[in-house]
């Protein structure tokens, strides 16, 4: 990926405003989704075996869509600050994020639609999918690092640019139309402390 850059930016989904100025997300929270193949040696890409669930199947072949680059569970962040437990798909046309619980599409993004993704630089699972026509998503994977890797190239090989992927200490996202959070990392003794602040 030849246009990772450290810059000050990022973004969240479903849209709950919080009346409260902070969200200490847990540590345990952040780990337990992937803990049993948290570095894997090879990539996978499709750690959810996509066909062989009938449900995901139809998502996908309702919206013509068949191959899968990545599949795998995450936490997802939404404008209050709740976690929630998503299916995240990537194809080669969209991003997708389902609920386990329901098997309901929550969201499909085009891939020409997103335009950059952030990441904090130190040890932890944040990243942000940022759609500037739309509200951004903020999700929390071991596995952050490999779905950047993917989303990179699909988009690349897909819609023909170079998605921007920036690192930094802290980043912005658009939790909703009106309203901006800030996701602060900070290195602590064993580990990383994550903050997320709302924006004046």
């Amino acid at each position: 990926m030849s246009r990772y850059r450290a810059q000050q930016q990022a973004s969240v989904d479903e849209p709950e405003p919080n009346p409260q100025g902070e969200d200490h997300v847990p540590d345990d929270e952040q780990q337990d989704e992937n803990d049993k193949d948290s570095q894997p040696s090879e990539p996978k890409g499709d750690y959810l075996n996509v066909a062989s669930r009938p449900f995901l199947m139809k998502i996908l072949q309702k919206q013509g869509d068949s191959k899968v680059l990545f599949a795998d569970k995450v936490l997802k962040f939404t404008a209050s600050g709740k976690m929630k437990r998503r299916n995240l798909i990537i194809t080669d046309f969209a991003v997708y994020i389902v609920d386990p619980e329901t098997d309901g599409l929550k969201r499909r993004i085009a891939l020409a639609a997103v335009d950059k993704m952030c990441l904090s630089d130190l040890n932890d699972n944040f990243f942000s999918i940022i759609i500037p026509t739309e509200y951004d998503l903020l999700m929390a994977s071991t596995r952050k690092t490999e779905i950047a890797t993917c989303l990179f190239e699909a988009i690349k090989t897909s819609a023909q640019y170079e998605l921007e992927v920036s690192f930094s200490s802290s980043f912005e996202y658009n939790a909703t139309a009106d309203l901006v959070k800030e996701v602060q990392f900070e290195e602590v003794e064993g580990g990383v402390r994550t903050r997320i602040l709302m924006k004046k």
